[in-house]
């Protein structure tokens, strides 16, 4: 989780959108080839935010959209894109993880104004929790930011029901996020918005990490084939393109995997 110190607009906590996904944070081994490499195919800009020189906040037309940070080395963790969820309290979700199954790779840390952990499911999918303020103008990210999260896994039902107790997916409290189904798919929407999907199908020992149970963050663009285009030409890789052009599968110089999906697809 990152924060930039000059952003603007009204501040939520989240406490408020709990459950929902509120940010998104590559653990990455060299920041420079990560500003470049982004620079170029999703046309970010960056700047350092409030947590020293590991740390790096990205923005797409001025809302900030993205985090990126030096310590996949110095934490031993893989370099890759994490998605965050907004918790009430970091501690209880952490222990409502470990209760199920989970495992906890770091934290809960405090990094004002909040505190964030790094877990992985029963199933090994990483993703984070953040309890705390949001990036200001929350709504501008979510409509700049990723078009939603997907997470493939073994059994979406089954870790529908795992996020569903350590999020409080389904709770009657304001604010909370609704769970649906859409064929073999799992769907969590936040304020009427698709902003996760779960998808059975991963393979838990598969050697291919693609196969592996994982979260997939589907940035959204304008104009996909661009994207490969600037991907191929600076180092990166597609790994899948869709049937037509609303969807590409790429890797970063560092092979961090991510989505860029139209903007009208979902």
């Amino acid at each position: 989780m990152n924060r930039d110190e000059a952003l603007h607009g009204e501040v939520l906590s989240s406490h408020s959108v709990f459950g929902a996904p509120c940010w998104v944070s590559l653990s990455a081994r060299d920041l420079g080839a990560v500003e470049a490499f982004y620079a170029a195919v999703l046309g970010w800009e960056w700047s350092t935010g409030g947590f020293g020189d590991q740390f790096r906040t990205a923005r797409a037309g001025g809302v900030p959209v993205a985090g990126a940070a030096e310590v996949a080395t110095a934490w031993r963790t893989a370099v890759s894109w994490t998605p965050y969820f907004a918790v009430t309290d970091a501690n209880a979700a952490v222990s409502r993880s470990q209760e199920r199954g989970g495992t906890t790779a770091v934290g809960p840390i405090a990094f004002p104004p909040g505190r964030a952990a790094v877990l992985a499911d029963r199933d090994g999918a990483v993703f984070g929790v953040w309890e705390g303020a949001l990036v200001a103008g929350w709504e501008h990210w979510r409509q700049a930011a990723p078009a939603f999260v997907r997470l493939h896994t073994r059994d979406a039902f089954d870790a529908a029901i795992f996020y569903g107790e350590v999020l409080q997916w389904a709770s009657t409290r304001p604010g909370g996020c609704e769970v649906h189904y859409d064929g073999d798919e799992v769907v969590l929407t936040s304020g009427g918005l698709v902003v996760a999907r779960i998808h059975s199908g991963a393979l838990g020992a598969a050697p291919d990490p693609a196969l592996r149970p994982h979260w997939q963050i589907h940035f959204a663009v304008t104009d996909v084939e661009a994207c490969v285009t600037a991907a191929l030409a600076h180092g990166g890789s597609a790994l899948r393109r869709g049937t037509d052009v609303d969807e590409a599968v790429l890797a970063d110089p560092d092979g961090a995997r991510f989505t860029v999906t139209s903007r009208a697809a979902p």
